[in-house]
Order: structure tokens, then sequence, then C-alpha cells
């Protein structure tokens, strides 16, 4: 969709909502060099280098002024064709002249009287009635009830509830309603407690606060997660399961999509583009699909099994460590924009480079070694879902330990770096 004749002649075949991408981008300043998934789009609009993004000319007024002579394109087709309004346009499939592009040589052999049929109906052709989600009826107003003494005393709350697929999206309103009393600092950790038994639907604790723990004992759909901002979120098979957890897949695709703080522990493996554009996040799980870390940008990912092809692709921030006792992972992972080291002890790391591949974890600058913050994500992963794989790496933790990589990236090392030096520099100063 780029021109008002675009958007025309989709409200002819039956649109009456539009969706633009690459033509605003455009007006932004993107000149489409097709380099956004490696740090240096030289206009600036897809990269986090701060050089770059000096670079940046668009202005929100640029886009609404495309908007409008997009608007305007619009008004004049339809005056041409003598429509007075928008709605009276949508579905008009006798308005096309399609005898160009049926008459091309392409289009030989396709019928196309689907598209361009006209059903008998005294009803409307464009939107006339409202899509009924029936929000009224989501888990989430139960959750919400029975956590009323965590929302509005601070006591502490934990109950036990089923759950099905066709529940979506459980713990956003009840996060909804936590952010607008408390604000982003949300309760005090795990204020609240929910086990959840059965299959989650899909956005399984969506954007879930701090001070709020889902244990989901069953399996999870896509999208576990997405938007995770503080909470805690335990995924872990019943304690009848015989099966593997390396072996077992627990949750969906795009896992943590956009997550920006908090914690997700998942005893199995998930599908493709794990912790997408995760930003702050940490997790552990056992195994992922193909593109995991997917233009990640910050927080920490363990990965105690396989990995998909195209792990780290535009990964930018954040570090990954994963179990590699085979040495196979190099030939899954995309190297553009990251580097792959061993996992050092702590005394070595700080004999080697000091503190400077400390980063952030969770809450609070902990400045903890990579041996550290690795074995304690490992303890609390094995600690929360009883994971046999987890129990097997600690149960010898230097041999163990040998067989991780770590996954970083080539700026955010330099980032850290410069933080590390600044800090020390002021510290001398002090």
């Amino acid at each position: 969709m780029k021109t008002g004749r675009d958007v025309v002649i989709g409200a002819l075949l039956g649109a009456d909502e539009f969706g633009f991408a690459t033509a605003p981008l455009v007006v932004e300043g993107c000149i489409m060099m097709r380099k956004c998934h490696l740090n240096t789009c030289p206009v600036g609009v897809a990269t986090q280098d701060p050089v770059l993004r000096k670079k940046f000319q668009g202005k929100p007024e640029h886009v609404v002024n495309y908007f409008f002579f997009v608007a305007e394109e619009v008004r004049e087709i339809m005056a041409q064709l003598g429509i007075r309004t928008f709605d009276e346009l949508v579905g008009r499939t006798d308005l096309l002249d399609t005898r160009a592009g049926l008459e091309h040589w392409k289009a030989h052999g396709l019928d196309f009287t689907n598209i361009f049929y006209q059903p008998p109906t005294d009803e409307p052709r464009y939107q006339a009635l409202e899509q009924d989600h029936g929000l009224e009826a989501a888990l989430d107003h139960q959750l919400i009830e029975r956590s009323k003494p965590a929302i509005e005393k601070g006591e502490k709350v934990s109950f036990i509830t089923p759950v099905r697929n066709r529940n979506r999206s459980v713990g956003a309103m009840l996060s909804g309603e936590i952010a607008r009393r408390h604000g982003e600092a949300g309760l005090a950790d795990d204020s609240i407690h929910i086990q959840f038994n059965g299959s989650a639907g899909q956005s399984f604790g969506a954007f879930l606060v701090h001070g709020v723990t889902f244990d989901l004992v069953g399996e999870g759909n896509d999208y576990v997660g997405k938007g995770l901002a503080g909470g805690r979120i335990i995924v872990r098979s019943p304690n009848d399961f015989r099966g593997f957890g390396p072996e077992h897949i627990i949750v969906g695709n795009t896992v943590l999509y956009g997550a920006t703080m908090g914690e997700a522990y998942l005893s199995g493996v998930a599908g493709e583009r794990f912790a997408v554009r995760n930003s702050g996040a940490a997790t552990v799980i056992e195994g992922t699909g193909d593109h995991g870390c997917e233009y990640m940008t910050g927080g920490t990912v363990v990965v105690l099994g396989g990995t998909g092809r195209n792990f780290a692709a535009g990964m930018s921030g954040g570090v990954a460590y994963v179990f590699d006792p085979e040495r196979k992972f190099k030939d899954n992972c995309n190297l553009t924009m990251v580097d792959l080291e061993p996992v050092l002890t702590t005394a070595e790391q700080k004999e080697k480079v000091g503190m400077q591949t400390w980063h952030s974890m969770l809450r609070g600058d902990e400045r903890e070694t990579d041996e550290a913050i690795l074995k304690r994500l490992v303890e609390n992963h094995f600690r929360y879902t009883g994971s046999f794989r987890a129990r097997d790496i600690l149960s010898n933790w230097p041999a163990s330990r040998g067989m991780f990589v770590k996954v970083m990236p080539k700026e955010y090392r330099r980032a850290l770096a410069e933080l590390w030096e600044s800090a020390n520099t002021a510290s001398k100063a002090a």
C-alpha cells in the first residue's frame, strides 16, 4: 500500500481497513538499504548506534503530511467515480476496469470470478457490526477478583486454577489492574502466585508485571510471556510426566517477544524465534527452534539444549549462554553481529578482563561474573521446574560450565566496556 489508488482498489475489492508499512518508513527517511539486521542503517532508522541515530531526520509531521496526500488522492478518485462516501466504495467490484489485467498473458488460465463476485444481499458490504471478543468471559476477571487482597492491601495471595487453550492473553488484564494502582513498580516479589493446570492459549502471561508469578503445569501456546514486564513465568510438565525436557516441546513460537523485565523458566523446548526482541528479561529454556534470540537487545538467555539455525540474527544486546557439549552450536549461530566465547570461572574472568563483561540482571545492577549469572539461573530453573537437565548440569558444575558457549554481541561488549571505563574514571576522581 503506497498510494490513494491502492486504497481505492483495495476498497473496491472489499477492504475497509488498510495497513501501510514501507511507504511511511520512506517518508521518515528510510532509503531501503536492506541492512536493518546489521545495525548499520545509514539514515538512523533501524540502528542503535548513537552516531548513526544522529543522522535520523524524520518527523511526525512528515508522516501526517504523507497520509493527507493519500487521503486527498482517494477523495479525487471517489469524485471521478461519483461516490460520495467511503462506505459506498467498499465491495463495488463493478467499478474496476479489469480488461487490461485479464487480457495480459500472465493471467491466461486464471479464473477471477470469485474475486470480483458481488453476492446478492440487503446487508451493507462495509463493516456495520463490532466484533465481540468475549472479554466479559475472560479468565482474568476471576484472577483479579481472587487477587484483590494483594492488589488492594499488599497481602500475599496463592491459588490454583485450571486453564484451557481458549484462554488467551491470561494475565494481561490482571497486570493492567496492578499497573493502574501501583504503577511500573508493581507489587512485592511473588505477591500473587497462581498455579495453572492445563494447556494455555496464546500470549499466556502477556505483559505480566512485577510481583506476579504464573506457574503453568502443562504447556503453553505461542507468545508465552509476550511483553513480559517484570513478572515471573514458570512452565513445567506434570509430576507424572515421563519425558525428557530437551526432547519435549512445552511452549510454542515467539516466546518472550519484546519482553522488557522479569524471568521465565521453561522446562522443555520452545518453537521458533525464542526471545525475539527481548530487551531485559532473564530466561532458561531447554532447547529452541530456528532464529532464537533474533533482534535481541538486552536480557539474558540460557539454553540447556540444542538450537535451530540462525541463532542470534540481528542480536545487538544482551547475552546468551548455550549448553553445547557436542560443539555443534557454531554451525547454527549467525555470527554477523556476535562473538562466541567460553564461559570463564569467576577467578579467570576477574584475572583476565576485570569486570568489564558484567551486565545488569533483572532488578538492579549486580555486576556478577558470567559463571555467577549462569549458575544462579540454572539453579533457579531447577528449583522452579525440577528440570532433570538442570539437575545433571549442576551435579558436576566444573565440567558442565566448560560446555557452555557465551554469545556476546560485539557492539554490546564495546558499550559495556565504555560504561565500565566511565564508571572507573568517575570512581578515581571521587
